[in-house]
């Protein structure tokens, strides 16, 4: 049984497929008309009334007396688009992205290093950023372009997370659309969580791995993949 941090073990949400197919969004991934509102009708990305509403009660929890009235009456719209832009594909399969397979002879490593990235963390809804690491051996004479594994990480990034699942969903995407040899996906991350609060490590960084295939069966192609990206 696939474990939750997988996507195949996820809320059925993040993997629905929007009706009513329209095109591509600034990702290069397909989406409804739906998905681009932001006026908080059903089938929306996020319901944009209801964070409105909710950003005016933590304004009201400060304080009302001490902020000026043109941070009262916008700053619940700025916050609530910002969450929309933030949580663009919130229910989109990041392996949507590797829809475009080429047929192409290459066996050997394909590695697409220092992708930058950003995503929120689901626990304090503070950002945390770095790069992503991506390497995936071919079979079947299945690639995809370079710019899809970018989008890979976009995508998988655009929702709440963790970076522990973020890293796993990343990886899992390529196996289930590549059916590769193996996979192996590296990010490393300084969350605001904990340099800004907390503990208040500045400087501090978090690293996760997911190993899939021969990289987690072979130790002498796992290093190999990772003397490519270190």
């Amino acid at each position: 049984m696939p474990s939750p941090g997988r996507l195949g073990g996820a809320p059925a949400f993040l993997k629905t497929r929007s009706q009513g197919l329209l095109g591509e969004d600034a990702r290069g991934c397909r989406v409804a008309a739906s998905s681009l509102s932001l006026t908080g009708v059903k089938g929306e990305t996020v319901n944009i009334e209801r964070i409105e509403n909710g950003i005016r009660e933590v304004l009201a929890g400060f304080g009302e007396d001490a902020l000026n009235p043109e941070v009262l009456a916008n700053t619940p719209r700025r916050v609530a688009q910002m969450y929309a832009e933030f949580f663009s594909q919130l229910r989109v399969d990041p392996a949507e992205a590797l829809g475009v397979v080429y047929d192409e002879s290459y066996d050997e490593m394909i590695v697409l290093k220092d992708i930058p990235f950003f995503s929120i963390c689901e626990h304090h809804l503070l950002p945390f950023m770095g790069t992503a690491d991506v390497v995936y051996i071919p079979q079947g004479r299945r690639i995809v372009g370079a710019s899809k594994l970018a989008r890979v990480v976009d995508i998988a990034a655009a929702r709440p997370q963790l970076q522990e699942r973020l890293t796993s969903q990343i990886a899992d995407a390529l196996v289930e659309r590549l059916d590769p040899l193996g996979v192996l996906v590296r990010l490393e991350a300084t969350h605001l969580c904990m340099t800004l609060r907390g503990v208040k490590k500045a400087g501090s960084s978090m690293v996760t791995s997911a190993l899939r295939g021969s990289f987690h069966k072979n130790p002498a192609s796992r290093q190999e993949a990772l003397s490519l990206i270190m």
